[in-house]
């Protein structure tokens, strides 16, 4: 990551106000020779103003080395400027004095009051000066040479670096404005690859979810339905051969159906995986074109860790097995008299009541329908075996609705007579599969001692 702007103005590493030590090095030279001009010029200074030939070069070398302090004090060296010009020294002071402030960022008025000075203080003393030549002979032009030089020389010595000034400053700025642009960019997408990251493993948390969602629903069922015949069959090995019989067959047929089906989630989930593993190389840049040489591109790569599954399989695969077993394998509304049957053959006295017109909907909410009875069941099975159920299937204008409810069980002992296990997690399944289609979804026991689930889903 590039250094932010705020980094820059604190990456001091000259000395004193300098920001780095060439630049220290310049303005000490500068100085000097501005020193050496300026002492050198403080020679004829002293003659004509009759002072001591020492008070003018210590003068000249005094005033010239101000320009050590263009950086820092960019307007007191311009003012020393003006104000030895009428002793016609520091022109080198006054030109990079000039340029420097011109350059640095200093409100438009002080740069033009400053300049304007500059352009008639040059310009007064250089009409006296060409006067004053040309009353000793020492120029024998015309009249209209004195207001000639006048004009040239100020212009000549102020316009050149006032405008090369202006010009660095504007692109100085406009560099440090591309730069500030550039940092801002790269903390943005900074913080957007963090969000991605977040939004990532919040992505990852709901696949699985789903993904145990989805087994949960596959597989609970039967498997409870194979455990509370299998308590059967012990119960009527001896007694009852036939039925024993009976029940063992059932217990294989589900067997082989969960197999079946976790087989086929599994089979579509490793699919999901290769396929998106063959493209996890590839890699998603941005790219955010600057203006001129300051052009900023920035790129982000999207890659996956050898060995780690990508998010985008983890999607694809969860999808394509809810889908696949959907679509494909249902279930679907027309199946409850099977799953009715299947828990009526496991000794459940279930009755089921269908009103409205029986017509078709949206794969997802006739798996969601089916997989809400089907859990329901589930439950009864689990904690008020022999308790008899009533499932309720509403087809409605606008939306579908379901009922299953128990009544209390035979006996209260019942309950954990075949020894199922509950993790929790079927009601909350119920409920995240309703709301995620915007349904309703309520469940409890009921005031006779049973409980009761109840879901409305709308039909578009």
């Amino acid at each position: 990551m590039t250094t932010t702007g705020a980094d820059h103005a604190t990456a001091v590493t000259g000395p004193w106000w300098w920001s780095r030590w060439r630049s220290a090095v310049l303005d000490g030279a500068l100085a000097l020779v501005s020193a050496l001009e300026c002492g050198a010029e403080g020679i004829p200074f002293a003659r004509d103003a009759g002072i001591p030939l020492a008070a003018g070069i210590v003068f000249g070398l005094l005033a010239g080395s101000v320009l050590v302090l263009r950086r820092k004090w960019p307007i007191a060296v311009v003012l020393v400027a003006i104000a030895v010009t009428p002793a016609q020294m520091g022109f080198l002071m006054g030109i990079v004095g000039l340029y420097t402030l011109a350059a640095a960022e200093l409100p438009r008025r002080i740069i033009v009051a400053l300049a304007g000075m500059s352009l008639v203080g040059t310009m007064i003393v250089t009409f006296v000066r060409v006067k004053q030549d040309m009353a000793r002979g020492d120029l024998t032009l015309g009249d209209w040479f004195v207001p000639f030089a006048a004009v040239t020389t100020s212009l000549g010595l102020t316009a050149p670096p006032l405008l090369l000034g202006l010009y660095v400053g504007a692109r100085r700025r406009l560099m440090e404005s591309l730069r500030e642009r550039a940092d801002s960019l790269e903390r943005e997408l900074q913080l957007l690859a963090e969000r991605a990251e977040e939004r990532a493993e919040w992505a990852r948390g709901e696949e699985r979810t789903r993904i145990a969602r989805e087994m949960h629903d596959v597989v609970a069922h039967r498997v409870s339905l194979m455990v509370v015949h299998a308590a059967a069959l012990q119960a009527v090995a001896r007694k009852d051969p036939e039925k024993a019989v009976r029940n063992a067959a059932l217990v294989g047929d589900m067997g082989r159906q969960a197999l079946t089906e976790l087989r086929e989630m599994l089979g579509v989930l490793r699919s999901g995986e290769g396929a998106q593993r063959r493209t996890a190389s590839a890699s998603a840049s941005v790219s955010v074109p600057g203006s001129g040489s300051a052009a900023a591109a920035v790129s982000v790569a999207v890659s996956t860790a050898p060995g780690s599954v990508p998010l985008a399989s983890v999607g694809v695969a969860a999808a394509a097995a809810a889908s696949r077993v959907a679509e494909e394998e249902g279930p679907w509304l027309s199946e409850l008299d099977v799953l009715i049957g299947q828990s009526a053959a496991a000794g459940m006295v279930v009755d089921l009541s269908v009103e409205g017109d029986v017509r078709s909907y949206a794969a997802e909410i006739e798996q969601t329908a089916f997989r809400v009875v089907q859990e329901a069941l589930t439950n009864v099975h689990k904690h008020a075996a022999g308790a008899k159920t009533h499932v309720r299937l509403a087809h409605r204008v606008a939306e579908i609705a379901m009922q299953v409810e128990n009544e209390p069980p035979p006996e209260p002992a019942s309950a954990a007579s075949a020894g199922l296990p509950s993790g929790g997690n079927g009601l909350v399944g119920m409920r995240e599969r309703v709301l995620g289609l915007g349904g309703v979804f309520v469940s409890g026991p009921t005031d006779a001692g049973g409980f009761r689930v109840s879901a409305v889903i709308p039909a578009a």
